[in-house]
């Protein structure tokens, strides 16, 4: 979270010139995908390559975001958001976190690589270094949005 301050600045900034406020956010959205994209967090278990996801709204506004995992199958790509638990299944608030790239995933109408068009397959992973591990109460519903919602629940070690 940014302090007060700097929140009360870039409100400055952007009633004295909307455009360039606009153009300046997009910038510092875009840094930080690069920045995430070579990052790897404790709360992430990944063993395949983070991707860059752009996603552009019909009146041409661009969001930057970081896919934990990205996977190519013919003609399908898996967009997969990790979360790890180190003795325990993910807490509920890391899975509330993956929950919101879920929905983006699961309404994103075309996704292309390298000029070719894939079918998108929003994927939740979750994970934990425990043998031993309790599944929560949550998880039963979890499975039950996956299904709604259209996403995969994937777990394990």
């Amino acid at each position: 979270m940014h302090s007060f301050e700097r929140i009360e600045k870039r409100i400055e900034k952007l009633y004295e010139n909307i455009e360039e406020f606009k153009k300046e956010s997009r910038q510092s959205a875009h840094k930080a995908q690069d920045r995430e994209s070579k990052t790897i967090q404790p709360k992430e278990n990944v063993r395949g390559t983070k991707g860059k996801i752009t996603i552009e709204n019909y009146i041409g506004g661009r969001y930057y975001f970081t896919c934990d995992e990205v996977e190519i199958h013919k003609n399908t790509i898996r967009l997969i958001e990790a979360k790890h638990g180190k003795n325990s299944f993910p807490k509920i608030d890391d899975v509330k976190d993956a929950l919101l790239k879920m929905i983006l995933y699961t309404n994103l109408e075309k996704i292309y690589y390298d000029d070719k068009e894939y079918k998108p397959i929003p994927v939740l992973k979750l994970t934990t270094d425990s043998c031993h591990f309790c599944i929560p109460n949550y998880y039963n519903i979890l499975l039950k949005e996956s299904e709604t919602n259209g996403f995969l629940v994937e777990t394990g070690n």
